[in-house]
């Protein structure tokens, strides 16, 4: 079979791969979906203020429903993970995208706590469920070579969302009260999300495609490229797996916590609105660097450096944060967390594709994702009950960073599952190659040669 060289291009490893790859579309897809959910996510802030001041809810109150629903969003998300692994993204996207604007349309009716709790605690909190295990675990199927990479490109819709809507909330409030934004946001967020889904399939090989866009013949001879698949039950065996679990509890409770109180305690400082709302936008913007650059920087150095990496800048930040007292600090901190934030969010997905490979990817991506929405539900609201009790958040900032080492800890202490089974690999080659001997011809012998090696760097 011939190749039309126009539309292929061969690559310095041998490899044959096509100008333009539908894995692209992924992203794109998978970007679009990350910053509509996630910067819906990122307004509840904005929107903190206006419920004090018509409701006289107390700060733990509010801080409540949202810690509901990133505890709806990690327990849904393994179902969905799970779902994907089996159907595919496209339907699951769709049913998350209605529950999302139905939410935030209902929210303009907003009367009582109780339908705060019902309405963004349950509804919009199965709608966030999707954004990040159905987004990120599609891609490191479309993608093995550059999966950090791409994983962060996606990531970057994060940070655009997380920097545009709070932005656009914030006008919106203005010019329109509260709840009119609430209509306007949720009617946007369902077209996009059914719009936009369309374009998602569950892999490459479902089309006729391979990862990274590699032509049949590539890929079947690139067996170095291929992954070990581990299910639920071997990987919950490991140590890694319960290691990535703690960490992303003590991440996600860092995290989710900054983002659901950084706008009032900026005001509680005496910065007016649109500036607190700048330190948020300003993390949203500088996470769209780290996602890009952590996101890169991990198909190089691996999962464990880069998490590491983000845990000594968010350590960096909280210290900080402790301290700050002016605009000027508060930006600063802005800045180093926000780097922090958008690797984090980025380097999870390729670590487990890492360890554990694809085949099972959605349901442990799920998982990992729904400890860290534990901690992530339990972050903000005991920043609010601090709050209410102390006057102050700076007892909340000490927990984040006893948290934040915690979870430094125990990345330090994580091993890839490659290394420990590299401990076979002397004998193993040799043997394989023995056997290779037998009839195989020379070339296959080192085409086996190469691939083996490779595995057990």
């Amino acid at each position: 079979m011939t190749l039309d060289l126009s539309i292929y291009t061969i690559l310095q490893d041998g490899c044959v791969r096509a100008r333009y790859f539908y894995g692209y579309n992924i992203v794109a897809a998978g970007f679009i979906i990350q910053a509509v959910s996630v910067g819906a996510m990122f307004t509840y802030g904005a929107f903190f203020k206006e419920f004090q001041a018509e409701f006289g809810w107390s700060r733990a109150a509010i801080s409540g429903a949202s810690s509901l629903a990133f505890l709806m969003m990690g327990l849904v998300g393994v179902i969905a993970g799970k779902m994907n692994d089996r159907i595919g993204p496209k339907v699951i996207i769709v049913a998350s995208g209605i529950s999302l604007g139905l939410g935030y349309l209902l929210m303009s009716r907003l009367q009582t706590l109780w339908q705060l709790y019902l309405i963004y605690g349950v509804l919009v909190g199965i709608g966030f469920s999707t954004h990040d295990v159905i987004t990120l675990s599609t891609v490191a199927r479309w993608f093995i070579r550059r999966r950090g990479m791409m994983s962060g490109i996606v990531k970057v819709g994060t940070g655009s969302g997380q920097f545009l809507v709070p932005l656009i909330a914030t006008l919106l409030i203005t010019a329109y009260g509260w709840r009119n934004s609430y209509l306007i946001i949720g009617a946007v967020a369902l077209v996009i999300f059914v719009a936009v889904a369309q374009v998602l399939s569950r892999d490459p090989q479902g089309i006729g495609l391979r990862p990274d866009g590699d032509s049949n013949e590539s890929y079947d001879d690139g067996n170095r490229f291929r992954e070990e698949s581990v299910t639920l039950k071997a990987a919950a065996r490991t140590r890694q797996f319960w290691i990535l679990c703690v960490a992303e509890f003590a991440i996600f409770f860092c995290l989710l916590t900054v983002i659901v109180h950084i706008v009032p305690h900026a005001m509680d400082l005496e910065l007016t609105p649109p500036t607190a709302v700048g330190v948020l936008s300003t993390i949203g913007c500088v996470s769209m660097l780290g996602r890009i650059v952590i996101g890169t920087a991990n198909d190089k150095i691996g999962g464990k450096c880069s998490l590491v990496i983000c845990f000594i800048l968010l350590l960096c930040g909280l210290v900080w944060l402790l301290i700050a007292s002016e605009a000027w600090m508060l930006f600063l901190f802005a800045v180093i967390y926000g780097f922090a934030h958008g690797g984090f969010f980025t380097v999870i997905s390729p670590t487990i594709a890492d360890l554990f490979g694809t085949g099972s990817h959605g349901v442990l991506f799920g998982i990992v994702l729904a400890s860290g929405t534990i901690g992530g539900a339990a972050g903000p609201l005991m920043a609010g009950r601090t709050f209410d009790v102390t006057g102050s958040y700076h007892t909340a900032f000490y927990v984040l960073i006893l948290l934040a080492l915690t979870g430094f800890v125990m990345i330090a202490l994580l091993k890839p599952r490659r290394q420990v089974a590299a401990g076979r690999s002397a004998f193993r080659i040799f043997a394989s190659l023995v056997r290779s001997l037998s009839g195989a011809g020379w070339q296959h012998v080192v085409r086996k040669l190469r691939f083996q090696v490779s595995g057990v760097r």
